[in-house]
């Protein structure tokens, strides 16, 4: 599961509709231009002080952000993330 290229992807995307660049999400956000970037590509997953941070800067919930992300609990296996795109998800 890739839980830090599907965020990134979710950012980028609604950064775009947004019609805002890296540099002013990050003053909007109080955060340093170089984690926008590093969450974008995959390479780090936002605190959750971060997450709401950018989907507030951003004017959408948290839960477009997140989208695509699913916890499967485990039963008698440990449980693991997936995407919409694991196994053909919805």
């Amino acid at each position: 599961m890739r839980v830090a290229e599907t965020f990134g992807d979710n950012l980028i995307r609604t950064r775009k509709l947004a019609d805002v660049s890296q540099d002013e999400l990050a003053v909007m956000a109080s955060v340093h231009r170089t984690e926008i970037s590093q969450i974008e590509r995959g390479l780090r997953v936002p605190r959750i002080d971060t997450l709401i941070k950018l989907a507030a800067s951003l004017e959408v919930s948290a839960d477009e952000l997140l989208a695509g992300l699913e916890w499967k609990p485990g039963g008698t296996v440990y449980g693991r993330f997936r995407s919409a795109d694991d196994e053909g998800g919805p």
